[in-house]
Parts: C-alpha cells; sequence; structure tokens
C-alpha cells in the first residue's frame, strides 16, 4: 500500500517537472492550482516579478456562504469563475495553466473548464 508520504512526494516530483516547462510572465501568468482535502486554492502568478496577482479560494468570503449542499467539484467550478473575473477585472485576459501536479481531472478540471467559460484564454 502507498503512504501518504510516499504519493506527496510523487506529487511534488510531478509538480516540479510541470514548472520546468511552464513559467508565468507579464503577459501571460501561470494560474497554479492547489488542492487539500477539503479545500481549493487558486493564484495568477508572475513568476518574472515573483508577484501574485490574483487569488481566491473555497475560503473567501464570496465563495464560504454560498457553497452550502454543494459538493467539491461544483465548489472548485465557483473557484474558477471568481478567480477568471478577478484576473479579468486586472486586465490579464491569457494566462498558463499549472494543475501543481494533480491530474487533470475531478476538481482540477472543473476549476479550468469554469475559468474558461467566465473568459480566461490558456
Amino acid at each position: 500500500m502507498v503512504s501518504m508520504l510516499e504519493k506527496r512526494k510523487a506529487r511534488l516530483g510531478r509538480h516540479a517537472r510541470i514548472r520546468t516547462k511552464v513559467v508565468g510572465t507579464v503577459t501571460r501568468p501561470r494560474l497554479c492550482v492547489f488542492r487539500s482535502l477539503n479545500h481549493i486554492y487558486a493564484q495568477v502568478i508572475d513568476d518574472t516579478k515573483a508577484h501574485t496577482a490574483v487569488s481566491a479560494s473555497t475560503v473567501d468570503k464570496e465563495i464560504r456562504e454560498v457553497p452550502k449542499g454543494k459538493n467539491k467539484k461544483e465548489r472548485a467550478g465557483l473557484v474558477g469563475t471568481l478567480v477568471a473575473k478577478r484576473t479579468l477585472e486586472k486586465g490579464i485576459k491569457q494566462v498558463v495553466f499549472d494543475r501543481g501536479g494533480y491530474k487533470y481531472c475531478g476538481r482540477v478540471k472543473a476549476l479550468a473548464d469554469a475559468a474558461r467559460e467566465a473568459g480566461l484564454v490558456f
């Protein structure tokens, strides 16, 4: 049986491999996703300045009250919509998607699809 430590180590290795290819710039920042057991977090990061332009998560006030009775996938969609709205308000239309070493399915895919539907291009 694979321990949690081994799973985390494997995810961090995948994330390091992804990060060698995915870099955020001023014109096209990186949309980074972190998934915990109960929550999901998204940040739009400019790697040249090491600056987080926008962030959203299921812990934010705007989303915290809304998802009563919604499953994790639906809440991830709300986070994707919120991060896209905030990013577009900052004048950023294109991003590079960084899945953070997670498989592109479930909550990660729901967040990405919702961000695309809200107007982000990646």
